[in-house]
């Protein structure tokens, strides 16, 4: 399996921005349902944002309006833009893709799990 190198996260204060970026390439990437992932320590892995292969996305009701999620099927790259970062953003963040939306809450994802970025957002 592929796997995605992720990279932009950072420390930084409440109302602040990031833009993490996720690398995986591959012939059939333009084919694959994308989406960011985020887990804090003790808590399982949630699915925060999704963008499907025609481009229409989905959001974690608690970052709609603030999260972005977007891609480059030349580049073979997906990217997060977030702002108006709070504290319970706190997070490891990480990339994956699937044949489907659906897969990608459910499995087979299509890449194995990166390292992920640090996402730290103090008050």
């Amino acid at each position: 399996q592929r796997l995605p190198v992720e990279s932009g996260g950072g420390s930084v204060q409440a109302g602040g921005s990031l833009r993490l970026s996720c690398v995986a390439g591959g012939a059939t990437f333009r084919f694959n349902a994308m989406a960011w992932y985020r887990q804090s320590p003790g808590k399982q892995r949630d699915l925060v944002a999704s963008i499907s292969s025609d481009g229409t996305t989905n959001y974690k009701d608690s970052v709609k309006g603030r999260f972005t999620i977007s891609r480059d099927n030349a580049k073979g790259a997906v990217y997060l833009q977030m702002n108006g970062l709070k504290p319970e953003d706190t997070a490891t963040y990480y990339c994956n893709a699937a044949s489907s939306i659906v897969r990608l809450q459910t499995g087979p994802r299509s890449w194995s799990w990166g390292q992920g970025t640090q996402v730290t957002v103090s008050s």
